[in-house]
């Protein structure tokens, strides 16, 4: 890591959620601009570690500061969250700009005054979400809903963009779309964003930092020495039972 200061520090944190122990020992910080991809299969920890991240869910031991305070203490629009859009009811009676809208209102409402609505238009355009903005939410597409809750997330210039599996439920052209809007808006405004994915050659191309997750933290350090036959066994393979896989990536 450069010697910047760090504006997320994550310090031996372990989360226990009922009888079980869903994130034991995790330690990582980032600096501003640094883009992070959280990988792991599924009950690894990862939407827990996000929940965890920006408040949703307390750890048992450990804690976790960004710019030196607690989540619970931070200005709002600090932070932006993503869900996967799976977790959207499409059958809601809103429009794609009534959704852009709430980011800004944090509630939902549809009466939107000409300033606001030139807001949400420019960023809907940067997204490419400029050709559905009256749209329903009910006829979009999983790639264009993704781009209407990527602008929602914009709206209030986060100074960190999480990112729950963006690239769920898209099309492989959506999501190379998709990868790469949130990859020039990192790089161009310095915003330190955190992704969790499933896709290891898309968080080797497109991120800094990956931690590679199996409820315990495998690794964690620059994208270009992470992904070797040995983490990603330990990550993606049954504890204990590695069925001498080999996964390889093609770079």
């Amino acid at each position: 890591m450069s010697e910047q200061a760090n504006i997320l520090e994550v310090n031996n944190l372990n989360v226990v959620l009922g009888q079980n122990t869903v994130l034991e020992d995790i330690n990582f910080n980032l600096t501003k601009g640094a883009y992070l991809a959280i990988v792991g299969p599924n009950g690894s920890g990862k939407t827990t570690l996000m929940k965890t991240l920006i408040g949703l869910v307390k750890p048992n031991t450990g804690d976790v500061k960004m710019f030196g305070a607690n989540i619970d203490d931070l200005p709002p629009g600090t932070i932006s969250y993503v869900p996967q859009i799976k977790t959207m009811d499409k059958a809601f009676p809103a429009r794609a700009i009534d959704l852009v809208m709430s980011g800004i209102q944090r509630r939902w409402s549809f009466k939107i005054n000409s300033h606001d609505s030139d807001r949400v238009a420019t960023i809907m355009h940067e997204v490419g979400a400029g050709d559905f903005i009256y749209r329903p939410l009910a006829a979009l597409s999983g790639g264009e809903l993704q781009r209407v809750f990527l602008a929602r997330s914009l709206i209030r210039n986060p100074k960190i963009l999480l990112l729950d599996e963006p690239a769920t439920g898209i099309d492989l052209v959506c999501e190379l779309s998709i990868n790469k809007l949130i990859t020039e808006y990192n790089q161009k405004f310095g915003t330190t964003v955190i992704m969790i994915t499933h896709d290891w050659s898309a968080a080797y191309h497109h991120t800094n930092y990956v931690l590679l997750l199996n409820r315990r933290q495998v690794y964690y350090g620059e994208s270009k020495t992470a992904f070797t036959d040995e983490n990603l066994q330990l990550t993606f393979s049954h504890l204990g039972h590695g069925h001498g896989i080999k996964f390889g990536l093609k770079i």
